[in-house]
């Protein structure tokens, strides 16, 4: 199935990074809300920050984002110190391709990670990348109708 992941994990911490090192990934594009950071919220907490430390060890990181909102842009630039892309237009590819190539990474050594099937795997997809769908990391305390709207979107992505 197109929308189906390649790995599809609880948390972000449940990915293999070594697992991912010896397939040759060399760079992970992550979803910023609901992905990295609680949505709106414009702040890791101090167990995401200190995982991504680990990360840019063996791995190029960076954000692309669908978020358009310029002061939320500014907040987030403001406490992120690795390249983000905003107004990425997900599911659509080009902006992201674009923004991988001028970083001086492609599309077949990346993995993208995200929290919705119809845009970071979509996405993934389409720009010939592993892709990697986690749950929010709000899931346990998301309101009703945004639980259920997870739920419609991953029976695409049930085997």
């Amino acid at each position: 199935m197109f929308l189906k992941p390649d790995y599809n994990l609880k948390r972000i911490f449940d990915i293999d990074l070594d697992e991912l090192k010896a397939q040759g990934v060399k760079a992970i594009l992550f979803d910023l809300d609901s992905t990295l950071m609680a949505s709106k919220t414009a702040e890791y907490s101090p167990e995401i920050k200190e995982w991504l430390k680990g990360v840019r060890k063996d791995f190029f990181i960076a954000v692309v984002s669908n978020n358009k909102n310029p002061e939320y842009i500014e907040k987030v630039t403001s406490v992120t110190d690795f390249p983000v892309l905003f107004k990425a237009n997900k599911p659509s590819p080009k902006r992201a391709k674009e923004f991988l190539k001028n970083q001086g990474y492609d599309c077949k050594s990346t993995v993208l990670v995200g929290d919705r099937p119809l845009t970071d795997i979509w996405c993934g997809k389409l720009m010939g990348c592993k892709t990697i769908l986690v749950d929010s990391i709000t899931a346990d305390t998301e309101n009703l109708p945004t639980r259920f709207v997870r739920h419609l979107e991953r029976i695409c992505v049930r085997k």
